[in-house]
């Protein structure tokens, strides 16, 4: 409805003044620029505003897939916003004064309140786009390591891609009241959302150019030759909105330069914490062979051992022999992997090694875009042969307390920026979705 009347609401003006359809022609933007110097250059920072939006689209394809995102771009939004400008150009032309507000002038005095109302209307819709995109970026940064592990609601059983943050729909909310807060207008505004657009906009094509060089095996030099005018036009309107910085372009950096802060310290001291694990723990060839010699009391059932590490015993079965003093009959190392590609196949989710009788390796492989689901993934297991129980397994995981090290790989401040992060990671059970009643956490003390 929205793009459908901005559409109509520009066929008048733009027939009064049909030459305004000449601005579709390229070569005067260019002569503009040339003949207007540092004037064309603050102005390209403006017109840029006009392509904002489109990049909301892209953050959503864990949603939607591309194409309905193509269908709706080319076949509505693209003609509806290109009509639209033209008309409030043709508007212009007819009346300069009009320039004070060319969008609502084109709308005769009686439509004036019910667009104002349609546009608040589809603010809010359009709002939906850059919520459930920073859902999915944040769901993959979590699969990547990046982050510490958020709770994720599912809210479709069709569709994996839907899904609800609650800790980053808080976060939302918070930033954009102190965004209202801090600029106050719409136009204040501009000038951060510029350089935050174009940034991206930069970025994207640096990473465009990593995948047709390493994923789609062109060689660099042809990478290179394709990305080059998109990069070009990309750092040209970057340049353009940098001027304005001091009039509010700083908030974006400043967020950027925080998140950077935040994904960087949990990624190093996910680091060290693993090195330091490492060599506490001991090699789990090493104890089952030791456990196969001289086996302890056994007891029914069977025993899953979550662990990120499947070369070192889980520190969930050391413990659990230490104070326990048992051992279940049947014994799995799980690991759970994220794979640096958006889906894995049914066919390559589960991996199985047999260690010994009592002992065997389970490896679960998950794309970065897909929540880990250990029950239903355990279920292909089952098919592969492996034969249990879900209602007679016991799922052990460890929960580490961690404390600042007296010497640590990183600066004390770091340090404590790290622990804090881990007290807000979500539990594991919820997280890989385990059957809360069948599992038994072990808790240690590490410093890091």
């Amino acid at each position: 409805v929205w793009f459908g009347i901005i559409a109509i609401a520009a066929i008048s003006p733009i027939m009064q003044h049909p030459e305004v359809l000449f601005a579709l022609n390229p070569f005067y933007a260019v002569s503009f620029m040339l003949h207007h110097g540092i004037i064309g250059f603050v102005t390209l920072g403006a017109v840029f505003l006009a392509v904002t939006g489109a990049e909301a689209l892209y953050a959503d394809l864990g949603h939607f897939g591309k194409r309905p995102i193509q269908t709706a771009w080319l076949a509505i939004v693209l003609p509806s916003l290109a009509l639209n400008y033209l008309g409030q150009g043709a508007l212009v032309i007819a009346d300069p004064k009009a320039v004070e507000n060319p969008f609502f002038l084109m709308f005769p005095d009686w439509a004036l309140l019910p667009m104002v109302g349609l546009a608040t209307v589809a603010t809010v819709i359009a709002s939906q786009a850059v919520i459930t995109g920073a859902y999915s970026l944040t769901r993959q940064a979590i699969q990547l390591g990046l982050l510490p592990r958020f709770e994720i609601r599912h809210t479709s059983e069709s569709h994996s891609g839907q899904i609800y943050i609650p800790r980053i729909n808080m976060l939302l909310l918070v930033c954009v009241m102190l965004l209202v807060l801090m600029f106050r207008s719409s136009s204040a505004l501009a000038s951060a959302y510029g350089i935050s657009v174009t940034g991206t906009m930069v970025v994207t094509a640096m990473m465009g150019f990593v995948v047709i060089w390493r994923v789609w095996k062109w060689s660099p030099f042809a990478a290179a030759a394709l990305i080059a005018p998109f990069l070009f036009l990309d750092l040209t309107f970057l340049a353009a909105n940098l001027l304005k910085v001091i009039e509010g372009g700083w908030v974006p950096l400043a967020l950027g330069a925080v998140v950077m802060m935040l994904m960087y310290t949990w990624r190093r001291g996910s680091r060290l914490l693993f090195e330091k694990s490492r060599k506490l723990e001991f090699p789990l060839a090493d104890l089952v062979a030791m456990l196969e010699k001289r086996p302890p009391q056994r007891v029914s059932g069977t025993a899953v051992f979550l662990t990120s590490d499947p070369v070192s015993a889980p520190t969930a079965l050391m413990h659990s022999l230490k104070h326990y003093k048992v051992l279940h009959e049947k014994n799995v190392i799980l690991t759970i992997e994220t794979a640096p590609t958006p889906r894995i196949d049914l066919a390559e989710r589960v991996r199985l090694e047999e260690i010994s009788k009592t002992f065997s390796k389970v490896t679960l492989r998950f794309g970065f875009m897909e929540s880990p689901n250990v029950p239903k993934a355990l279920a292909i297991a089952r098919k592969l042969g492996w034969q249990f129980d879900i209602m007679s397994t016991s799922f052990f995981l460890s929960r580490r307390a961690l404390k600042p090290a007296a010497h640590s790989g990183m600066p004390r401040w770091q340090d404590h920026l790290f622990i804090a992060l881990s007290r807000t990671a979500n539990d594991a059970t919820d997280y890989f979705q385990i059957p809360s009643g069948r599992v038994v956490e072990v808790g240690t003390q590490v410093t890091v």
